[in-house]
């Protein structure tokens, strides 16, 4: 008799936001082998359901939650939530992949891109493992394979990223306010310090006394850990956009080695997760709307040679922040441990 593949029980944290319905959406969409499905929130959302492949599934409260025999957990409810109760999951034997900030800059925590640096779960001495910002995400996806071929020295980008990335409150402001203004209203702003709709907030996270946002700064950090290189140089201006889900980034690097824009497509064309969109015509290149929103690629066009700069090139980088951002990424991490991968 043939042995049965081995299940796991997975817990989701967080399953009510909008990043932890697309990890269940993720996980019975790639028939992530799960034997317990256990989600949890917090105590407003605890009793209602989730929806899980065809099935609903009953929201506990995490705060009385009894971790033992979850093999996999999830975590996308904030970072003050996963400094709490992630370290508890970890030391009930559990494998936790979290989705907040709380740990990305601990050297004893790996910090993961699935296509890029999988082999860096097996170190996980605290039992945590981080998924990156959604904006470092997406850009190192595409320059990975760019990186190892030619060495990056540095880059500068510029990021417009979707309201959803902050949440479902996020997204709610910016149709309230969209309808107010098409109903010649006054729209008042409540999650953003300023209006949203039909307007760009370069200010994303705190202000650093450097005169960067902290959404910046993780461009710099996670980069250099993700690629292993300290010295990369990262420039980054952050802005949020009205748009609701996909986030797009105009990204510039200088490599020490001459790369030119065929070889960049022909790198790009053969990496995983990446797909290139990229004619010199009208629609030729992937938008948050048309191509990255509700799908898991990250899309490359206007790939073009720097012509300020003899080993400069330019790309235009897509992505749906929730998916490939945030989501994805924690399944993928997720099947490459129950592959084996990591131990």
């Amino acid at each position: 008799m043939s042995e049965q593949p081995r299940r796991f029980n997975v817990a989701v944290v967080g399953a009510t936001g909008v990043v932890g319905e697309a990890m269940l959406s993720i996980l019975a969409a790639r028939k992530f082998p799960v034997g317990r499905l256990v989600t949890l929130a917090s105590g407003r959302s605890a009793g209602g359901h989730v929806d899980f492949g065809d099935d609903e599934v009953l929201v506990q409260e995490l705060a009385g939650f009894d971790p033992a025999g979850i093999d996999i957990a999830l975590f996308s409810a904030g970072g003050e939530v996963s400094r709490e109760y992630a370290p508890k999951f970890a030391a009930a034997g559990a494998v936790v992949i979290d989705n907040s900030s709380a740990f990305r800059n601990d050297d004893d925590v790996p910090l993961v891109v699935a296509e890029i640096n999988p082999e860096a779960i097996g170190q996980r001495p605290r039992g945590i493992i981080a998924n990156p910002n959604c904006s470092t995400m997406q850009m190192l996806v595409a320059l990975a394979p760019l990186h190892r071929e030619a060495h990056i020295e540095r880059i500068n980008v510029a990021t417009y990223q979707s309201v959803s990335g902050a949440g479902r409150a996020a997204t709610e402001e910016l149709g309230r306010q969209t309808a107010a203004l098409l109903s010649f209203q006054t729209p008042e702003p409540e999650r953003f310090p300023v209006q949203i709709a039909f307007n760009l907030i370069p200010h994303i996270d705190e202000f650093q006394d450097n005169g960067y946002t902290r959404e910046e700064m993780k461009l710099v950090w996670e980069t250099r850990r993700i690629l292993g290189d300290d010295s990369i140089q990262v420039n980054a201006t952050a802005v949020r956009v009205p748009v609701f889900y996909g986030h797009s980034e105009a990204v510039a690097i200088e490599t020490r080695d001459k790369l030119s824009a065929a070889r960049a497509r022909e790198l790009l064309e053969a990496a995983p997760g990446v797909v290139v969109v990229d004619d010199r015509s009208p629609g030729g290149y992937p938008t948050p709307v048309t191509h990255a929103s509700g799908n898991d690629a990250v899309y490359v066009g206007r790939i073009r040679e720097d012509i300020s700069h003899p080993r400069g090139l330019n790309l235009w980088v897509v992505s749906d922040n929730i998916r490939k951002g945030a989501a994805l990424n924690a399944v993928q991490i997720a099947e490459l441990l129950v592959a084996g991968q990591g131990g």
